[in-house]
């Protein structure tokens, strides 16, 4: 079977994703991954759809030993989904220890960590992802309590092994996600705090 479209990703995704902040989230790293795509003159549509789909099973599995993302592999290669897809999935876990080879698998490690880092910082500035810059989001990586969740180390290494500045790298995503900013709820919003009566 070729690769599942975008629009296919995204239906079986939501199939098995109620949570709204977890189909945020991969909608922010499948815009990145788009604009890698077109960076490296990729398949476009292969990369957004790996973007959407890799985390397909975490909020059913979310068991990093016995769970997610290998309930996701087994129906990717059920399904017959391309080898590069099913590599890529299996490469940004890091607990599955598979190498990650191609420059698909590489991207999504680089932008998954991140992308999500990023959103974190964009939620808690009134502009949201507008204006942001590398140097804001370097800063809150230095705030070990800040997202606390996310691993610096792996947001680091995915960069040097995409071959990326990180710098560079930061700018990119940040402008990829700062083009739909408003589907993924990070446009510029005013404070709760002051708008609350």
């Amino acid at each position: 079977m070729p690769s599942p479209t975008r629009d296919e990703a995204w239906a079986l995704f939501c199939e098995w994703t109620e949570s709204e902040s977890l189909r945020k989230h991969v909608l922010g790293v499948e815009v990145a991954m788009r604009a890698y795509a077109r960076r490296y003159r990729a398949d476009e549509e292969l990369w957004a759809a790996t973007g959407i789909l890799h985390d397909l099973d975490y909020e059913r599995y979310p068991d990093l030993d016995t769970g997610h993302p290998r309930i996701a592999l087994e129906l990717f290669e059920q399904k017959g989904y391309p080898r590069e897809l099913i590599d890529a999935v299996a490469g940004h876990a890091e607990s599955l220890g598979v190498p990650r080879e191609t420059q698909l698998a590489k991207t999504l490690f680089a932008v998954d960590e991140l992308s999500g880092f990023i959103a974190a910082c964009a939620l808690v500035r009134p502009t949201g992802l507008e204006g942001m810059k590398p140097k804001s989001v370097k800063k809150k990586l230095g705030q070990p309590s800040f997202a606390a969740a996310v691993d610096r180390e792996e947001v680091r290494r995915g960069a040097e092994e995409l071959g990326e500045d990180f710098d560079e790298h930061l700018a990119f995503v940040i402008s990829a996600m700062a083009e739909r900013s408003a589907e993924l709820g990070l446009a510029p919003h005013s404070d709760p705090e002051s708008s609350a009566e």
